[in-house]
């Protein structure tokens, strides 16, 4: 007997401790879940190749190596011991130090374009998490309203069973109602997939283990986007994309810079001793140099460099006047398509789905009143589903909208 006992505590113990583990599931709302992406892959991959490109800008005004030559000189073929002698000499070249920091501007405003591509990046993350996100939370209403329509169907086909015992009620319409019934089994298996998915990327993009369970919030916020002024002088300050265009251009600028430095010379000096043979004095070379790199026959690539330059910031002038221009478009054209689907949301709140309620209470109270059949309150059940589902629907393009118009936007 106290066997028994202890087994039972034990198990009571048992269930108890799960359903805490179930009650522990962590709910993530929207913001917390933005916050993760930040620890994507993708983004810290940018974060170590800014790193890279900032440790080669620190190396951009690094000097030629010194040459140091030793051997003999001006010894003659035939040997005599009083001809020629052994010298050792040393040169280094100095680099113009307006090239050296022409090529250090430069490698430091790679880094500043990167920084943008990052940001680029992070934006588009952000915007699937958001899609990912609203997607599941229209998919947890559609299935609590799977739920609210099987307690409906449930409770008639329980009436249903109480009439067919005293004769008033078709045993096909009882099996009408199952088949209805069951339906809603498949409907339930298809949501929880899909809700099952949606973890999945979620936890993808917040880099989590991919099975990890939690719990979303289901309040939503409808913005009013489709009311809203397009500022073209904001849309190019916010948008990465634009900037980093704008990066380049400044990157281009700074290239024409080193190419323009190379007009200026380098310098260098040499220095060399040399200990004559047979007691001759000692000798040494001291000379300095320096390059003239505006010579017709050496100018010739940094002067095609310049041209090509002033075309290469042409283009992108270009680019980002075309991107702004189709970001433009694309707004005008998100805004127009949240009024429509505002509208027919609207219109199923306040006409379509009244209507269809109003219709099903009127074959369910023609149903008790024994003067309306199973099937037509079957019928108006499905059918107020149906157009509740439809409402979701145009509720999760709505909300598919508004979040390609923040990214369009990026407002995050």
């Amino acid at each position: 007997m106290k066997t028994k006992y202890q087994f039972i505590y034990i198990a009571l113990i048992s269930i108890s401790f799960i359903t805490h583990a179930k009650g522990q599931v962590q709910r993530l709302p929207l913001d917390s879940v933005i916050a993760r992406v930040t620890a994507n892959p993708a983004l810290q991959a940018y974060d170590a190749r800014i790193s890279a490109q900032n440790a080669y800008a620190t190396g951009a005004k690094n000097l030629d190596a010194p040459k140091i030559s030793a051997g003999q000189y001006q010894v003659p073929y035939q040997f005599s011991p009083n001809m020629g002698s052994f010298m050792i000499s040393g040169e280094q070249m100095f680099t113009n130090p307006a090239k050296l920091k022409a090529k250090q501007e430069y490698m430091q405003g790679v880094s500043k374009v990167t920084s943008e591509d990052k940001n680029y990046q992070k934006n588009q993350l952000i915007a699937q998490a958001k899609q990912y996100y609203y997607e599941r939370v229209v998919l947890e209403k559609k299935l609590a309203l799977l739920q609210n329509t099987q307690k409906l169907l449930e409770y008639m086909l329980k009436d249903a069973n109480i009439r067919l015992t005293y004769g008033k009620e078709k045993l096909s319409n009882i099996y009408k109602a199952k088949a209805e019934l069951y339906a809603l089994d498949n409907s339930r298996e298809q949501l929880n997939d899909d809700i099952s998915q949606k973890n999945i990327m979620l936890n993808t993009l917040m880099n989590r283990d991919k099975q990890t369970a939690f719990i979303v919030d289901t309040n939503y916020v409808l913005k009013d986007y489709e009311i809203a002024l397009t500022d073209t002088a904001a849309l190019a300050n916010q948008r990465s994309d634009i900037k980093g265009i704008n990066r380049n251009i400044e990157l281009q600028q700074l290239n024409a810079q080193m190419e323009y430095s190379k007009r200026k010379p380098d310098f260098g000096i040499q220095a060399a001793h040399m200990i004559s043979y047979g007691g001759s004095a000692n000798q040494y070379v001291l000379m300095a140099s320096v390059t003239i790199p505006i010579v017709p026959w050496a100018s010739k690539e940094y002067k095609a460099n310049l041209k090509g330059i002033r075309y290469e910031v042409e283009e992108l002038q270009q680019k980002r006047m075309d991107v702004l221009n189709q970001a433009e478009g694309q707004l005008a054209g998100l805004k127009a398509d949240m009024n429509s689907k505002k509208r027919q949301i609207n219109n199923y709140q306040h006409n379509i789905i009244p209507a269809l309620q109003n219709g099903y209470k009127t074959a369910l109270l023609a149903y008790d009143q024994n003067t309306g059949d199973l099937p037509s309150v079957l019928d108006g059940i499905k059918d107020l589903q149906a157009a509740r589902m439809e409402a979701l629907d145009r509720l999760q393009e709505v909300l598919t909208l508004q979040v390609t118009y923040e990214k369009e936007n990026e407002k995050y």
